[in-house]
Parts: structure tokens; C-alpha cells; sequence
């Protein structure tokens, strides 16, 4: 009896031992300084919250919640909120189009019309050469995100969306130049139900999510805010204050980013992308699958970079790849309205990262993973978010006072036409139609827009010839524009969005009346 107490003593004390050991191979900042850091990093960023998982040799060393999912209820953020994780989806799309092609379904280097019959961009010969590849690689010689005004939150099917890339006309060349492109995204998911007969969303979740025991994540976003423990999505863009905004609905754009999760989960399809496609022993994914999905299709970045130790970054299947302080990084953030999200995993440390948060206006979320690299990696400690900071707050300081200024702006002036000189249906050959109203009692103009959904704008007239543009979701953004007249009514409207969505204007021009 007393040696069968000293054998199981000793198993305690050994295990003790085990644990304490891993305790203390911990980085000093992981162990010490992480706690402050974020919380730190929530005050100084304005972030409600914040949900971080670190898995480490197979093991999930470091998973917690921070701040609040809700600032008015208060209700804590922990390692089940949902979160919108928006383009991190699209590793999930490339991983299966990559395992699509070792079942000897497809060839990643199959022409894209071999499966969507008519597929057509807006240069010819691309379309004849355009591959799976090219998709997953965003090289089709767009600039990024073009087109995603029109996509985002829209009424348009996956169909639709994937017709209207035929009219985004490319200024870099193909294969060549770099343009991150959603409507790529939904075009290469939409070949999985060519060869599965199963949707994306469907097939996403039998061969991947369910197998990995992802038990709440879900591969659409409708329904996102009747769900129990689910964050709101806040912005401070323009106002410098925190403002809750309506959650997206982009399941048109599926592949490129539907996907809803939280950090336990994410945590499961990180161990699995570090144990070479197995999970607690189990296969889930080929390894020449992974394998496809992490080789280099086009260069981003070859210059040595000032702040981090860089010198070459390129992009897979939905994934970035960098070298990090002599490792291979492979990486992705996700941006939505009020969401920022990224997921990273050092194969060669056995390590990833995942950080969810619900403020789409700061660095921080990216600025902590690159933090806890530098700690697993031995790079020489500086803290990323306190030198990031002040230039931040500059630019906010500079923001709000130029949203003020264009308030102001807005004095009862009125116009120089009447304002049904201003009114009617305006046209882009690539957004479609938007409706302009006149609201005589306020002196305002409404306008509709018809390819969205609930997606509305008022412009109030403020002098030289200047409108204010104001949506009713700010996450869009707050603008100066004029109209294009003749002698007696509008011809045309610039139209600007946040750069989050679009970077380029959209020109709208008055419909001529059919008689």
C-alpha cells in the first residue's frame, strides 16, 4: 500500500513538474505582461472587446475574453462569443478547393469557365486563361477591393455578383499585380457545388468545420444578432466615439467571408493546421491539401521592412505568408463593419494565433499578434501599440475635426436650382440604380439605394456648389460631393464610400426618361 502511494505521489508530483515546466518556457511577456497589455491596448484603442486564443505545441496555452460584447448591457466577452470573422473564411474556402483537387475533383489550374459555363471578365483573353488559382491568388489584375461597394451588404445573388465582374475593368496586369478581390472569392466557392453537389456553405461545414469539432461556428452570417452569446459591432470612424452599427448580411459573398466563430473554436483550426491536417490524432485534412494552400502564388512585398523583421511577403490560398525573424508566418486578418479579426500560425514553432475584436477602427488586434510573435520568437521587445498610438490619435483628432467642419458647413443654405432639379434615378453600369428624393419640409435630398438592402443617405446642401453626404450607417462614411449640372438640372453624382469598402468613387448619372 505504502508503495502504491509513493508510485501515485510521485505521478503528482511529476506532473507538477510537467505543467510547471511549460509554465516557465513561456515567454516572460506571455506570462508577465499580457493581461496588462490588452487591457492596456482595450482603453487606448477604445475597444469594447476582445476574445485571444494562443495554441502551442498542440496544446491551447493562453484563451480568455476581455471588455464587453455589449456596451450597454455590459455582458463580458469570453471564449465562446461570436464574433464575424469575415475574411479568415477564406482560408476555409481555399483549404477546400485544395482538397477538392487531391480527390481528383478538380485541378487548381482548371480555367474557371470549365465550371461556371460563360464566365466572363472584362479583358477577353483573361477570361479564356483565368484559372481556380488565379482566383484564390487575387491576381486578375483588379485593383483591391474593387467592386465591393456593389457587392457588400447588396441584394445581388452570387450569380449576379459573379456577371458584374465583367465590368470591373482592370488597371494592373494579370498574373502579374496584386488586387485583393472578394468577387474572386465567390466565384471560386461557387465552383464547389459543381463537382460536391453540395452549396459552399454546406460543404465548408460537413468537411471541415464539423469534423474539427468547431461546435458554434456557422458558415452564414444571417440570424447572426438572434444568436446567444454574439458580440455588436461597433466603429468610432469619424465620430471618434464608439457607435453601434447594423450587422452585415454578406452571404452573397460567402466564400470570401460569412463565416461567424469564436476563439475556442478558431483555436481547434489552428492545432489542425499545426499538426499537418490532423486534430487529436484524427485526419481531417490531406497534407498535400495544406500544402497547396501555403505555396507562394504571387509576391506582395519583396522590400525589408523598417518596423518589422520582414523582407518578403506573398500570398497562397486565402493565406499571407511572410518571413518573420528567419520563420515562415502564415497569416490573415478579416475586416467587416465593427469586426477586425486575424488568425496565424508558425508551423515551425508550432504556434498560433487568434484575435477577435468588435471595433473595426484600430491597429491594436494586429498589433498584439505581432507583439506575442516577438515573444515566441525572440525578437527584441517593443511595445508595437503604444508607439502606434499617437499617430493614430492624430489622425482620428484630424478626422473628427473635418467631419465637424462639414457640419457646419450646413447652414440653411440653399442651392442654386430648386431641389427637383436635383431628383431621380442616377445609374452605374456596375452598382445599378440609385433614387434621389426631395424632402422639401427639412431641405434635404434622400437617396435610395437600390441595389442594397436598407442602405439610405441624405444630402443636405452646404455651400460652392458642395452637398454632405451622410449614410444612415456610418460605417460608410461622411463626405463632401457635388453634383454635375447643366443649366437646369443634375446630370450626375459622385459617390464615395468608406476606404474599408472601395477606395475609388462611383460616378451615378441621371437616367434619361423613355418617351
Amino acid at each position: 500500500m505504502k508503495i502504491f502511494l509513493a508510485i501515485v505521489v510521485a505521478g503528482f508530483l511529476l506532473l507538477a513538474n510537467s505543467t510547471q515546466a511549460q509554465q516557465n518556457t513561456s515567454p516572460s511577456f506571455i506570462s508577465d505582461s499580457l493581461e496588462n497589455y490588452i487591457q492596456q491596448g482595450l482603453k487606448d484603442w477604445n475597444i469594447p472587446g476582445l476574445a485571444i486564443a494562443i495554441v502551442k505545441d498542440g496544446q491551447t496555452v493562453f484563451m480568455k475574453g476581455y471588455g464587453v460584447r455589449d456596451i450597454e448591457t455590459k455582458e463580458p466577452v469570453n471564449e465562446n462569443t461570436l464574433f464575424m470573422i469575415a475574411s479568415n473564411t477564406k482560408l476555409f474556402t481555399g483549404t477546400s478547393l485544395a482538397q477538392l483537387q487531391v480527390n481528383k475533383k478538380l485541378s487548381l489550374d482548371d480555367k474557371v469557365s470549365k465550371y461556371i459555363k460563360g464566365y466572363t471578365l472584362y479583358d477577353k483573353n483573361v477570361s479564356e486563361l483565368v484559372t481556380i488559382r488565379d482566383l484564390l491568388s487575387h491576381r486578375i489584375g483588379t485593383k483591391t477591393f474593387q467592386g465591393d461597394f456593389t457587392f457588400w451588404n447588396s441584394k445581388l445573388s452570387r450569380a449576379e455578383i459573379i456577371k458584374r465582374m465583367q465590368l470591373l475593368k482592370p488597371s494592373q496586369q494579370f498574373r502579374q499585380s496584386y488586387g485583393y478581390c472578394n468577387s474572386c472569392y465567390v466565384t471560386a466557392g461557387e465552383i464547389i457545388p459543381v463537382v460536391s453537389g453540395k452549396p459552399w456553405e454546406v460543404y465548408v461545414y460537413d468537411s471541415l468545420i464539423l469534423p474539427l469539432g468547431m461546435t458554434n461556428t456557422h458558415t452564414l452570417s444571417q440570424g447572426i444578432e438572434q444568436r446567444r452569446n454574439v458580440s455588436k459591432p461597433y466603429t468610432t470612424v469619424y465620430t471618434n466615439q464608439l457607435n453601434v452599427l447594423p450587422y452585415d448580411n454578406i452571404d452573397n459573398l460567402g466564400a470570401a467571408g460569412s463565416i461567424v466563430s469564436n476563439v475556442k473554436d478558431l483555436s481547434r483550426w489552428l492545432m489542425m493546421q499545426l499538426d499537418s491536417g490532423r486534430l487529436e490524432g484524427k485526419r481531417i485534412v490531406s497534407w498535400p491539401a495544406l500544402q497547396a494552400t501555403r505555396d507562394m502564388n504571387i509576391v506582395t512585398n519583396s522590400r525589408k521592412s523598417l518596423n518589422y523583421p520582414t523582407h518578403f511577403r506573398g500570398y497562397g490560398l486565402g493565406l499571407d505568408i511572410v518571413d518573420y525573424s528567419g520563420r515562415q508566418v502564415y497569416s490573415h486578418t478579416g475586416g467587416a463593419f465593427g469586426f477586425v479579426t486575424n488568425t496565424c500560425f508558425v508551423p515551425e514553432e508550432k504556434l498560433g494565433i487568434t484575435i477577435l475584436t468588435n471595433n473595426d477602427n484600430q491597429s491594436f488586434f494586429e498589433l498584439l499578434r505581432y507583439q506575442i510573435l516577438d515573444a515566441y520568437l525572440g525578437v527584441a521587445y517593443t511595445n508595437r501599440s503604444k508607439r502606434s498610438l499617437p499617430a493614430f490619435n492624430r489622425e482620428m483628432q484630424e478626422t473628427a475635426k473635418a467631419t465637424k467642419e462639414l457640419k457646419d458647413r450646413v447652414k440653411g443654405n440653399n442651392p442654386t436650382l430648386a431641389l427637383d432639379a436635383y431628383t431621380g434615378t442616377f445609374s452605374n453600369e456596375i452598382y445599378g440604380d440609385i433614387v434621389i428624393t426631395k424632402d422639401a419640409a427639412s431641405n434635404k435630398l434622400n437617396i435610395d439605394f437600390k441595389s442594397h438592402n436598407k442602405l439610405k443617405a441624405t444630402l443636405e446642401y452646404m455651400d460652392k456648389n458642395e452637398w454632405l453626404l451622410t449614410y444612415n450607417n456610418i460605417g460608410y462614411g461622411l463626405f463632401a460631393t457635388t453634383f454635375k449640372m447643366d443649366k437646369t438640372k443634375a446630370q450626375s453624382l459622385e459617390i464615395r464610400v468608406n476606404e474599408f469598402l472601395e477606395y475609388d468613387p462611383y460616378t451615378f448619372t441621371k437616367s434619361v426618361a423613355v418617351k
